[in-house]
């Protein structure tokens, strides 16, 4: 019988087989998990050269736009941090529609506008450096955010796109003391006659209290008075105080002074406790003496020009009392003069010039007793006198209260402004308009735009 063998093939063809698996290899997908991550959303942190802190949140998907958000007043005393938006509802939505956020907590708390620009500026040039460059810039803010807004866009123009005020001190410091001085000066003359209540050149925080509060004593009880009432009223007409200024009460009918008239009273109580006392006693620190005045003023003509001249002369006449012999004494009472070098330190560095060079927008509730929705009016004869009218734009929400605003209307103006900042072009700013961008932004949160005029404010503008 015959052995056959088989005998193994040539080495020659073991190359061909492993290029083969090589090929194989490299032609095979690869996992998901080894592909680039996807873009996250970051949260940063940190510390300005001023010593202010920052914040900076951004969405997985950026869409090139970071609004930098200036925050309103915080007394003295208070908690400081770093914010990038008014509320969170308005952030979550803004980060959803791929918005980037940054803001600082200013270097110190009070009437920080000198310390509040430069540390909103520092603010964005650590976002391009941590985050990059952004195709746009729009800056935001509210109350006297909205001022450090206003005096952003003013006057770094070249940093920003477009500008938006909410509820913003558009009239600026000066005018804004010598308002607040207005409404303290009615009811010491009226209310507490001889009392010798401190009203500008506090000694000191705790001075400013005690005067607060003994006029607040007065306040108190002269609304147990229909006499009493009716000069409340008459301080809050020099101030603007609307007659619904909270959102909680029930709105009155226009004929219904009695219930404007309490509404009113609330508010300069308010105003009282801390605005006009505490708050201005720190500003005055700040400026280096008293920095608004009174002596000249025509209250009798300011009150003519008044949105609630009809309420005072009801309840005047309800009273029993002479709303002539009360403007007399007001025109009688000795006056305040300011420090020129406190005036100055406001002028420069918080009032606004209306030299705008970008497009601004602002929006104002119809019911701020605490920033008067007038304060409209002195900036838009500003802006007209500095021939920049075409840039801006305003608008009015139909609610009470100091940036009571909601998600939505935030969103619509917002919307509005990137769309000027982005066409050149305003197009339609109607309150129709503003609440169609509202309710597509956010339909689960009221949108109120409405036709709206305010008033001349009470004061000239400087």
């Amino acid at each position: 019988m015959t052995r056959t063998t088989t005998r193994p093939r040539p080495a020659r063809n073991r190359p061909a087989a492993g290029l083969a698996a090589l090929l194989l290899l490299l032609l095979t997908p690869v996992p998901a998990q080894a592909t680039a991550a996807e873009p996250a959303p970051r949260h940063l942190e940190g510390t300005l050269p001023s010593g202010a802190t920052y914040v900076i949140d951004t969405p997985a998907r950026w869409n090139g736009t970071v609004l930098l958000f200036s925050h309103g007043y915080r007394p003295e005393g208070t908690p400081n941090p770093a914010v990038d938006a008014p509320d969170e509802p308005t952030k979550k939505l803004l980060l959803k529609e791929g918005y980037a956020l940054v803001g600082s907590s200013y270097a110190t708390n009070g009437w920080a506008v000198e310390q509040a620009v430069p540390d909103q500026l520092a603010a964005l040039d650590t976002f391009a450096g941590k985050v990059g460059e952004a195709r746009r810039t729009l800056a935001w803010g509210q109350s006297l955010g909205g001022l450090v807004t206003t005096a952003i866009a003013e006057r770094h123009p070249r940093r920003v796109d477009g500008s938006l005020s909410l509820c913003g001190l558009v009239h600026g410091g000066v005018a804004n003391w010598n308002s607040t001085l207005d409404a303290t000066f009615a009811l010491r003359t009226l209310l507490a006659p001889g009392s010798g209540i401190r009203l500008t050149g506090f000694k000191d925080a705790a001075d400013a209290k005690t005067s607060g509060e003994r006029l607040g004593a007065s306040l108190v009880t002269a609304q147990r008075t229909a006499p009493g009432r009716a000069r409340i009223a008459l301080a809050a007409a020099l101030h603007a105080v609307p007659g619904w200024n909270d959102p909680a009460t029930p709105r009155p009918a226009p004929d219904d002074h009695a219930s404007r008239q309490a509404n009113q009273y609330a508010a300069l109580r308010a105003l009282v406790a801390q605005p006009g006392f505490v708050w201005r006693a720190e500003a005055e620190r700040r400026a280096g003496g008293n920095m608004s005045w009174n002596t000249g003023v025509d209250y009798t003509a300011m009150l003519a020009r008044s949105a609630t001249y009809k309420e005072v002369k009801s309840l005047y006449k309800a009273a029993g009392l002479s709303l002539g012999d009360d403007l007399r004494a007001l025109a009688d009472a000795p006056r305040t003069d300011a420090n020129p070098g406190a005036v100055r330190y406001l002028a420069e560095h918080a009032a606004p010039s209306g030299r705008l060079r970008k497009p601004q927008l602002d929006i104002h509730t119809t019911g701020d007793a605490l920033v008067p929705v007038e304060v409209e009016s002195a900036y838009r004869r500003a802006v007209g006198r500095a021939g920049r009218a075409p840039l801006l734009r305003q608008a009015y929400t139909d609610n009470a209260g100091h940036c009571t605003f909601s998600p939505a209307e935030q969103l619509g103006a917002l919307h509005t402004l990137e769309r000027r900042a982005g066409t050149g072009s305003w197009g339609d700013t109607s309150p129709a308009t503003l609440n169609s961008r509202a309710r597509q932004a956010d339909p689960t949160t009221p949108a109120r735009y409405v036709t709206y005029r305010p008033g001349p404010y009470p004061r000239p503008f400087s």
